[in-house]
C-alpha cells in the first residue's frame, strides 16, 4: 500500500512539475512575442498574409454558423416568450446574448478549430523537421518571423469576425421571427435598440480581441515546443485546440465577471 501511495504521489508530482514548466515556457514565449511586437523588422507582408488566412478563409464558416446560431437561438427564445405573448422581445434577447457571449465565444471556437489547429500543425511540422533550428542558425528569429504575424492577425481579425457573426446572427433571428412568429419589423428593431446597448457590443468585441490573442499564442506555443516526429505534430495540434477552447471558456467567465461588476 505504501508503494502504491508513493507511486501515485510521484505521478501527481510529475504532472504538477510538467504543468509548471509548461506555464513558465508559455510566459517566456509571450514575453518574446511582446518584445518583437515593438522591435523592427515589422513584417507587414506576412501580417497581411495571415489576415487573409485567419479572416477571409474563416468568413464562410462564420457566415453559415452565425445565421443558424441566430435562427436557433431565436427559435428557442421565441417559444419561451410565446408563453407570455412577448414574441416581440425575441430579437432583443437574441441580440443581447449574441453581443455579450455567443458572437465572441463562437468565433473563438470556429477560428481555433480552423486557423488555430493549422497554426499549431504548421509550426510543429517545422519544429520536428528542424526548420526552426535552421532559421535560428541563419540569425532569423522564428518568433518574429512565424509567431508574431499570426498573433497580430488573429488578435485584430477576431473583433471583425465577431461583429460579422453578431450582424448575421440577428439577420437569421429576424428571418425566423418573421416566418414562424409573424414578428413585425418595427417591433423587432425598436426592442433591439431598447435592450442591446452600444456598451454591450464594445464588451463583446473586447472579449473577441482577448480570445484572438489567446488562441493564437496557445496554438503557436504548442507547435513551437512540439517533439517526436509526425506523432508529435498530431499531439501538438490536439493539445492546441483543446487548451485554447478550455482557456477561452475560463477567461470568458472572468471577463464577464469583471464587466458585470464594472
Amino acid at each position: 500500500m505504501m508503494e502504491i501511495a508513493l507511486s501515485g504521489l510521484e505521478t501527481v508530482g510529475r504532472m504538477v512539475r510538467g504543468q509548471i514548466i509548461g506555464l513558465g515556457r508559455f510566459t517566456l514565449l509571450i514575453r518574446e512575442i511582446l518584445f518583437w511586437l515593438v522591435r523592427p523588422p515589422v513584417r507587414i507582408q506576412l501580417i497581411f498574409k495571415q489576415f487573409e488566412f485567419v479572416g477571409n478563409k474563416s468568413l464562410s464558416i462564420v457566415t453559415l454558423s452565425s445565421l443558424f446560431t441566430g435562427a436557433v437561438l431565436g427559435l428557442q427564445i421565441g417559444k419561451i416568450f410565446g408563453i407570455f405573448r412577448a414574441e416581440g422581445l425575441m430579437g432583443a434577447a437574441t441580440g443581447k446574448a449574441l453581443a455579450l457571449e455567443l458572437a465572441p465565444v463562437m468565433c473563438g471556437f470556429i477560428v481555433t478549430g480552423r486557423a488555430g489547429a493549422a497554426m499549431a500543425a504548421e509550426i510543429a511540422t517545422m519544429r520536428v523537421n528542424e526548420q526552426l533550428d535552421a532559421m535560428e542558425a541563419m540569425g532569423v528569429s522564428p518568433v518574429s518571423y512565424l509567431i508574431v504575424p499570426r498573433v497580430v492577425a488573429s488578435t485584430l481579425m477576431m473583433p471583425l469576425l465577431s461583429a460579422i457573426f453578431l450582424t448575421l446572427g440577428l439577420i437569421g433571428c429576424y428571418i425566423l421571427g418573421v416566418i414562424m412568429f409573424r414578428i413585425d419589423t418595427s417591433v423587432f428593431v425598436s426592442q433591439l435598440k431598447w435592450l442591446v446597448w452600444v456598451s454591450d457590443i464594445r464588451k463583446g468585441l473586447a472579449k473577441a480581441l482577448v480570445f484572438g490573442f489567446i488562441l493564437s499564442t496557445i496554438a503557436c506555443f504548442k507547435g513551437y515546443h512540439a517533439r517526436g516526429g509526425a506523432k508529435g505534430v498530431g499531439e501538438a495540434t490536439t493539445q492546441a485546440v483543446v487548451s485554447s477552447l478550455l482557456t477561452i471558456l475560463i477567461v470568458d467567465f472572468f471577463i464577464s465577471l469583471v464587466q458585470i461588476r464594472g
